[in-house]
């Protein structure tokens, strides 16, 4: 029986997506790449910053030292962070919150596990962060997805085996690490198609999960 859900983040309970991809816009044309779109900014989904910065680089033909590039990740945060100014809780994308509620009565324990270092402050300015029992974000982990690594401290922080837990994800990559790390899988947006996934929806709101077997058994 399932005893945890452990969520990604943007793109499943939040919508910050449109922020990052600005961002990541907004860096692109300053290093003089005017052909960043949005199917490139799906292949960020996931990811960590580093690995993001990639997609965008390898757009153009300047090669940048390690430094370069360090330097860049944060430029392009900066201008992420300072997009969120006015992120709220209607920001929360529908049916999120009462699925977190569903959970909640069920006593099935909830964390993120989100490649975002901002996760704190997104949680903080969507007034989501009482709602989870652990966080697993960007400063705790080492390694992107699909590595499990982000799910799997998740799991550690809750106390619950990986076998007994069920990720939410609207990532390619972040299906694939929760299928790697002995998980099941619930794609839900982008992710809806993953033949690797265990359930899928096109959303959170339109998902039966009080029908589910996984939390109603």
């Amino acid at each position: 029986m399932v005893e945890a859900v452990i969520f990604d983040l943007d793109g499943v309970l939040v919508t910050t997506d449109e922020f990052h991809y600005l961002a990541w816009k907004h860096l692109a044309e300053e290093l003089g790449i005017h052909n960043f779109t949005k199917e490139d900014n799906v292949r960020q989904r996931g990811v960590s910053r580093m690995a993001s910065l990639e997609v965008v680089l390898e757009k153009g033909d300047k090669i940048y030292t390690e430094e370069e590039k360090l330097e860049l990740a944060d430029k392009k945060n900066n201008i992420y962070v300072a997009s969120l100014k006015d992120l709220s809780p209607e920001d929360i994308l529908p049916g999120v919150t009462r699925f977190l509620a569903f959970l909640k009565e069920k006593g099935i324990k909830t964390a993120i596990g989100s490649a975002s270092k901002n996760t704190p402050l997104i949680l903080e300015k969507t007034g989501l962060a009482s709602s989870f029992d652990a966080i697993s974000c960007g400063l705790d982990t080492t390694k992107s997805k699909p590595d499990p690594e982000v799910f799997l401290i998740a799991a550690s922080k809750l106390g619950v085996a990986p076998e007994n837990c069920v990720v939410v994800e609207d990532s390619d990559a972040g299906i694939q690490a929760a299928k790697s790390g002995g998980m099941y899988a619930l794609a839900v947006g982008a992710a809806k198609e993953n033949p690797l996934a265990d359930c899928a929806a096109e959303s959170l709101d339109v998902f039966s999960f009080e029908k589910n077997g996984w939390f109603c058994e």
